[in-house]
């Protein structure tokens, strides 16, 4: 069965950090349909005022945060050493688990322009406090294949036209994939039927069933196992984001997704003493 769109969503302008303007595609209000997916905020400028400013150190736990560069560097740094710079392609998997410091400062192009993804995802209750880990792809080692169809589909994580992502052991079972669809083509890709999906578009504009899906909206599926997506006016370029649902009560503040307050509660005690970060 063929998945339709149960909502399109637009987001809206916010700003984050140090004062980085940005686009959010959703968040808080709209996490508990998208389980496992809480967050997902859309970067782009080509004034560095917008975010040079950037994310100095803030802390992290229960989840994992996912950036994704298309244009520009972002310099970053965390608590269990990592440090660098990722650029056009590159990819950021970051578990915080029981909890990371970390900060990611975005310095764009030589030209000043920058364009990227942050993706929040949530970890189950048994995951929460699990040792971090950091995962870095550059974007050679992240695999990319052509369709029947000829649809280029670049795939970060999960398993896509048999082509698998370079990012694993990810308990959510996520697929993660940038697909560029060309006119008049449609991609199409069988998830497990209980799996949230999300669509976002990022250049032209697609279409699901009988539903538009413009560019910087946002379309959370219904249940079904197949995925379509057409480009009947020209080149369509998404990002497709498939997920497990973990189903279990979601206490969030700031940058600390747990299960209750009295958890959230002692993650922001301990920051505050300095016994955050166990690893």
């Amino acid at each position: 069965m063929n998945r339709r769109v149960e909502t399109l969503l637009r987001g809206e302008a916010v700003t984050e950090g140090a004062g980085v303007h940005l686009h959010r595609v959703f968040g808080f209000h709209e996490a508990p349909m998208f389980d496992p997916f809480l967050l997902l905020d859309d970067f782009r400028s080509d004034n560095p005022e917008d975010y040079k400013k950037g994310f100095p150190w803030h802390p992290h736990r229960g989840i994992e945060t996912i950036t994704y560069v298309l244009k520009g560097d972002v310099e970053h740094g965390d608590s269990l050493g990592n440090s660098g710079t990722i650029s056009d392609g590159d990819v950021q998997w970051m578990t915080a688990g029981s909890g990371i410091i970390h900060q990611e400062m975005p310095q764009g192009d030589p030209s000043g322009a920058i364009h990227g993804f942050q993706l929040w995802t949530n970890l189950p209750a048994s995951y929460k406090m699990m040792r971090p880990r950091y995962q870095e792809y550059t974007a050679a080692r992240i695999p990319e294949t052509q369709t029947a169809e000829g649809c280029h589909v670049k795939v970060i994580a999960g398993t896509v036209a048999g082509t698998s992502g370079p990012v694993t052991d990810v308990v959510t079972a996520p697929v993660y994939i940038d697909c560029t669809v060309p006119g008049g083509a449609c991609f199409r890709h069988t998830s497990p039927p209980d799996h949230t999906a999300l669509v976002y578009g990022i250049e032209g504009a697609g279409r699901i069933e009988d539903t538009e899906v413009p560019t910087r909206h946002l379309a959370h599926l219904t249940s079904g196992t197949d995925i379509v997506v057409s480009a009947p006016e020209g080149p369509f370029r998404f990002l497709l984001f498939t997920g497990k649902p973990i189903g279990e009560p979601v206490a969030w503040k700031g940058p600390i997704v747990m299960n209750t307050k009295a958890e959230l509660d002692l993650a922001f005690l301990e920051y505050q003493s300095g016994t955050f970060v166990k690893i």
